[in-house]
């Protein structure tokens, strides 16, 4: 049952005791394009993390009190992100929902045994990704791989590209193209694999380095380069074959 983020809200209050809550749902295709767009120098982002283990520390410490607000401000600090990460696996909706309410009750309920040795997004991911797996684990069978051959590049016997390569450049700027090119690129994430939707979510989407989305995700840091290489070969191939649609 596709039931709206305030259910989830009103659940998860009544099981912790720990105030309200609310989940966004923010398109994973629209984020992808604008981190792409927007993506923060490294400088910057280096300045914010003290800033952020600071306030990790400070929220482990108010669940571990049961402050009353402080499943609110778990939400509210992790709350979007965790719904990227498990839809992206799942692929719907409800079934992310629902990961991220048994992953957010988890985390509220097991925060005792958080000791610190990842960070605690890291931890919070790895919890929501075992989640969202589990919701797969219970539905319709989906691919799990890709073959490379799926997504290189063919080539003629002379060397030449097969296909045109696509410049998306000149046409980006345009807001109804840029709208043709989300919605593209949700489908081809619903496409991929969801091990290969769950490192492109946490590496290019919410900009966790390749070692921190392998431990969220329990792989090595190896296996994570090679699904997020694939990934977004996967991801090119579908968004050329749509440019070269659109212009002819």
């Amino acid at each position: 049952m596709n039931r709206p983020p305030r259910s989830i809200q009103n659940d998860l209050a009544a099981k912790t005791g720990l105030g309200a809550i609310d989940l966004p749902n923010p398109p994973c295709g629209r984020r992808l394009m604008e981190v792409h767009q927007l993506r923060y120098r490294a400088t910057e982002a280096a300045a914010t993390t003290p800033v952020r283990v600071d306030r990790d520390q400070q929220l482990v410490e108010a669940l571990r009190l049961r402050e009353p607000t402080a499943a609110e401000r778990l939400v509210a600090t992790y709350g979007d992100r965790a719904y990227r990460l498990a839809i992206g696996i799942t692929g719907n909706r409800p079934d992310a929902e629902e990961a991220v309410q048994d992953a957010f009750w988890n985390v509220v309920r097991k925060i005792d045994t958080f000791r610190g040795d990842s960070s605690l997004g890291s931890w919070i991911y790895r919890i929501t990704a075992n989640a969202a797996y589990q919701k797969l684990r219970g539905g319709a069978r989906r691919r799990d791989d890709i073959s490379l051959d799926e997504v290189l590049p063919s080539f003629h016997e002379d060397g030449r590209h097969a296909e045109p390569i696509s410049d998306w450049s000149a046409s980006t700027g345009d807001p109804a193209v840029q709208a043709e090119l989300r919605a593209a690129l949700d489908a081809a994430l619903e496409e991929l694999p969801a091990h290969y939707r769950a490192v492109i979510v946490l590496h290019d989407v919410e900009g966790l380095s390749m070692a921190e989305a392998a431990a969220s995700l329990g792989i090595t840091v190896a296996t994570a380069k090679t699904r997020a290489h694939r990934g977004r070969l996967f991801l090119r191939k579908h968004l050329s074959t749509l440019t070269a649609s659109m212009a002819s």
